[in-house]
């Protein structure tokens, strides 16, 4: 089913903004995955442990099936207003996927083209023509869409 939800980026204070959050809405996250939860990458550096403790993606359902979702920012980028609340979409087919992603990126920027993700997503992100930053998450394969 289709689904939109807010995102939100933090500079390392994930963890306590979303257990506030969960306090003030009543719930608990119905998932959580840290950076050392990602498969290793044997090109890489060693992940140094104050990242792998960090939180890769949070989701807190807030109100009327509302979800808040968020992560802690890599080392090296701020977090600023305008960078640090995404819009995520979810639509149910990848055709739908794209179409979105292709209308909202039209004068804007591509931040990561769409692709199959380690989760088993097709995901991508854009910022479009007003400044405005979209994340998008398809569950659906392709195969599912026949």
């Amino acid at each position: 089913m289709s689904s939109v939800s807010l995102y939100l980026n933090f500079q390392g204070q994930t963890e306590a903004a979303f257990g506030f959050y969960a306090r003030v809405f009543g719930t608990a996250p119905v998932a959580m995955t840290r950076f050392e939860d990602l498969p290793p990458d044997p090109s890489a550096p060693p992940m140094p442990e104050a990242i792998a403790k960090q939180i890769l993606n949070v989701q807190l359902p807030i109100l009327g099936g509302f979800m808040l979702m968020g992560s802690d920012v890599p080392e090296g980028r701020q977090t600023t207003m305008g960078n640090n609340c995404l819009i995520n979409l979810s639509p149910d087919t990848r055709m739908q996927t794209r179409q979105l992603f292709s209308a909202l990126s039209a004068g804007g920027v591509v931040n990561m083209p769409l692709e199959e993700m380690f989760w088993g997503g097709y995901f991508g992100s854009l910022t479009d023509q007003f400044g405005i930053h979209w994340m998008f998450n398809c569950h659906a394969k392709e195969s599912e869409q026949q």
